[in-house]
């Protein structure tokens, strides 16, 4: 069902800060900040060989990234992301053999412009999983 890695995506409290360490000191390239109101963030991507590196900074105090950065002061990773083929078939068999969606269960539209869910952290061995249809 899961296809390649998309993203693994880490939490920062400041992306400027956070952008410049991945440019200049890995020298990585580092894509412009995107607003994602709906999401409750702001985000870059750091596009590797092989996958890409998503920071995300959050976009208001009720973000749920602010939440995380109160658990995790210093930041850290939050989640990752799988492409699917399908995400309604997807998350259908997933429900079907008990995980949990997280929020409504239907996909919005995400960094990538493309449907995105993410899959409660108790059902995936304490990762928050996020699905994105290749």
């Amino acid at each position: 069902m899961i296809g390649r890695l998309n993203h693994v995506a880490i939490a920062v409290r400041d992306l400027s800060v956070a952008s410049e360490v991945y440019r200049s000191t890995l020298g990585a390239q580092v894509s412009a900040p995107e607003a994602l109101p709906e999401h409750g963030v702001t985000v870059v991507f750091i596009t590797l060989p092989n996958t890409k590196i998503e920071l995300l900074e959050p976009l208001g105090s009720d973000s749920p990234i602010a939440k995380f950065l109160e658990k995790n002061p210093d930041g850290g990773i939050h989640h990752i992301c799988y492409e699917v083929a399908d995400i309604g078939a997807a998350r259908d068999q997933l429900v079907s053999k008990g995980a949990r969606v997280l929020g409504s269960g239907e996909p919005k539209i995400g960094a990538h412009g493309k449907p995105v869910l993410f899959l409660h952290p108790k059902d995936f061995l304490g990762a928050l999983v996020e699905l994105e249809q290749a």
